[in-house]
């Protein structure tokens, strides 16, 4: 589905990211881990056309997509979060969703100041997939609300809500359980699998809470200083001694 080759982005005469490389299948959920600085989320800039990478190559669905506009990588179905949550604050939590059509709605200008008949029906083909979605986040009963007023948990549940909307095919998350409680963190895992079953997508993963990642994932990459130091099932990961020394020093 995703194939990053030999990623590498420097900033003047630093190298963020050096000669990285990903693969992630149907309806896999891969993790991206690492400390502090690591450089994971330079890493989606890169994939998500935020950044365009100074040297490899990215390809999705077999095609490249490096050095694309954000919005025409999202278009292609790959969207993501963001570590510090991006709402809209002062618009509904129906509104938030909403937005996430925006590419795909198929009326004109006059169709929309006329509500024209073609209008309505676009429109309530919308309402009705964004309910649909808002009762998976567990968030249909908050649909008037403006975003602001939603607790912490429930904003971070409606920026992944957003993110689906754009009907991807791969999602990027990153670090969707910072901030949450163990309450919060549990219920995420549940939901972040509930996900991938149900809209038969894949999910890439930045997450410092290691019971979620092991929990949840089929595979984890692991960087460190920007380069990739080990690669492989949970199970390989926790007692990989690279891993280790990365977190907890040599």
């Amino acid at each position: 589905m995703l194939r990053a080759d030999k990623l590498t982005i420097r900033f003047g005469g630093l190298v963020a990211v050096s000669d990285f490389s990903i693969e992630i299948g149907d309806k896999e959920v891969v993790g991206l881990i690492g400390p502090n600085g690591a450089g994971k989320t330079t890493i989606f800039n890169m994939l998500t056309g935020v950044y365009a990478p100074t040297e490899g190559t990215i390809s999705y669905l077999g095609e490249p997509i490096h050095g694309l506009k954000p919005y025409v990588v999202t278009s292609k179905k790959l969207a993501r979060t963001f570590q510090n949550i991006r709402l809209f604050e002062k618009m509904t939590v129906m509104d938030n969703v909403k937005i996430s059509y925006d590419y795909r709605v198929k009326y004109s200008y006059f169709d929309a100041i006329f509500r024209t008949k073609k209008f309505r029906k676009i429109e309530n083909k919308m309402d009705e997939e964004v309910r649909n979605i808002l009762d998976t986040f567990n968030l249909l009963d908050k649909a008037n609300e403006k975003a602001g007023n939603l607790s912490y948990g429930e904003q971070r549940r409606l920026e992944i809500a957003r993110a689906l909307a754009t009907s991807p095919k791969l999602l990027l998350l990153d670090e969707p359980a910072a901030g949450m409680n163990p309450q919060e963190t549990m219920q995420l895992s549940e939901l972040i699998k509930n996900i991938r079953d149900k809209f038969n997508i894949s999910i890439l993963l930045i997450e410092h809470d290691m019971k979620l990642v092991m929990g949840i994932c089929d595979r984890i990459s692991v960087l460190d200083y920007g380069k990739k130091i080990a690669e492989g099932v949970p199970e390989d990961i926790k007692t990989d001694k690279r891993v280790i020394e990365a977190y907890l020093g040599a």
